[in-house]
């Protein structure tokens, strides 16, 4: 019992201040909602656009990016502190050639807007909108590379405070740009990105600080300058971080083609979608902290050759996960009429929706064990069977069950919400089953 109680305080820990950092990332989003929606329904509505074309294309810079806490937590393990600069400094090249990469490919799908078949000032607007974000992709991806460096160090603390931090720039950069305050004029649409580029800007600027002044961490040796440069280091980001992009492409893809089917059956079943799927996304954001919790303890006692410490971590992470979206669930069921009308008045989209989160209840257990299952896996330099495992859960089974239970067997939007839980429900498992027999003590 004691050393389970150790190992639950660890992980504990270490995903609180990641979870709070991640609910900060959905503040961050729905300030800027709230404060574009004041602006009018188009400008609401160019936003959500942009935002869920622009996510599909940065997943792949993120992808990369994880690759990191996992590797340095290994040498840390090890002990070769100097190792985890090397990484750093590689993945920092790596990754803002990414990011530059991104933001052109962003800004040139700024231009295929207008063949969308959105309304004409829909499409105007998302058009401007898109080519502003565009710009704040490669400080974003900045963050997140010097975010996961000190994640793999088990320091999760200064990430939440800088995400924190930035959702106060971004609501008084949303003030001045968005409304027209200070001097200066009012931009509507285009001024939330113009405020999105700066609060990145920021994000960037105060990571890349503390890694770079931080005294504790000169040990490990953090720079920006590479000395030496070693293409071993940039084939194992490449090798963990690419199939972890694809990883979180094919789950969100998914869940966007899945919208554009529950958009066939009218604004009322999408409307209900969106207020369920911001429900579930609550208690998920908080889930990836326990996962990265658990990618960064699982990481460390591989690299302190400890496998039995490697399963008791990755179980322990499981077992944190389970109980916490259990809850969650319990919470869905007893007031999933109550819920909805936090974000709408129209007692039918309210009605549908309190049908759709008992279903998110029932795949709350699956969608913290793939959370965490690709979390610990990728802690243990698992990542391309998990990739196919993926793409199969959701794009074989998911979509499919989703799409024949919607309509040819007339269940409508649950029916797709069934796939969701069919294709959760397998990547859980199947992730779960490996790790325990990767991990298996002769």
């Amino acid at each position: 019992m004691t050393v389970f109680r150790q190992q639950l305080k660890e992980t504990l820990r270490l995903a609180l201040p990641v979870s709070i950092g991640m609910l900060g990332h959905i503040m961050l989003g729905l300030a800027d909602s709230l404060m574009v929606g004041r602006v009018g329904a188009d400008e609401l509505a160019a936003s959500s656009l942009v935002n869920g074309l622009v996510w599909l294309v940065v997943v792949f810079g993120l992808g990369l990016s994880m690759a990191i806490s996992p590797l340095v937590a290994i040498e840390r393990g090890k002990g070769e502190t100097s190792s985890c600069g090397s990484i750093l400094r590689h993945a920092v090249w790596l990754n803002g050639l990414a990011g530059i990469l991104l933001s052109l490919m962003v800004y040139m799908l700024a231009e295929t807007i207008p063949l969308l078949n959105q309304t004409p000032r829909v499409a105007q607007l998302a058009e401007s909108y898109a080519r502003i974000i565009a710009y704040s992709i490669f400080p974003f991806i900045l963050f997140q590379t010097f975010r996961q460096y000190i994640e793999g160090l088990s320091l999760m603390k200064p990430a939440m405070y800088v995400v924190l931090i930035t959702n106060v720039v971004n609501v008084i950069g949303n003030y001045a740009f968005i409304y027209g305050h200070w001097g200066l004029p009012a931009y509507g649409l285009d001024g939330a990105g113009y405020s999105t580029f700066i609060s990145r800007v920021f994000m960037a600027a105060a990571m890349i600080l503390y890694v770079l002044k931080q005294k504790s961490l000169k040990p490990f040796d953090p720079g920006i300058r590479i000395r030496k440069f070693t293409p071993a280091v940039v084939k194992e980001l490449l090798r963990i971080g690419i199939p972890s992009g694809f990883q979180h492409f094919f789950e969100i893809g998914a869940f966007s083609i899945s919208a554009v089917m529950i958009g066939w059956l009218g604004s009322l079943q999408l409307a209900a979608h969106q207020i369920a799927l911001s429900m579930a996304s609550v208690s998920f954001m908080i889930i990836l902290g326990v996962s990265a919790a658990s990618t960064v303890r699982v990481g460390t006692a591989l690299g302190q050759g400890d496998f039995r410490q490697v399963r008791r971590a990755g179980f322990t992470g499981v077992l944190v996960a389970l109980t916490f979206m259990a809850s969650s669930g319990i919470l869905f069921v007893l007031f999933r009429r109550q819920l909805p009308y936090l974000f709408v008045e129209d007692p039918q989209v309210a009605g549908i929706a309190a049908v759709l989160l008992i279903v998110a209840a029932l795949f709350q257990l699956s969608d913290g064990a793939q959370a965490v299952g690709l979390g610990i896996l990728r802690g243990i330099k698992d990542v391309k069977i998990p990739t196919v495992v993926t793409f199969i859960a959701y794009w074989v089974i998911g979509l499919p069950v989703g799409y024949i239970l919607a309509f040819p067997l007339g269940y409508g939007v649950v029916g797709v919400w069934l796939g969701f839980l069919a294709g959760l429900s397998t990547a859980g498992i199947v992730f779960l089953i490996r790790f325990g027999r990767l991990t298996k003590l002769s």
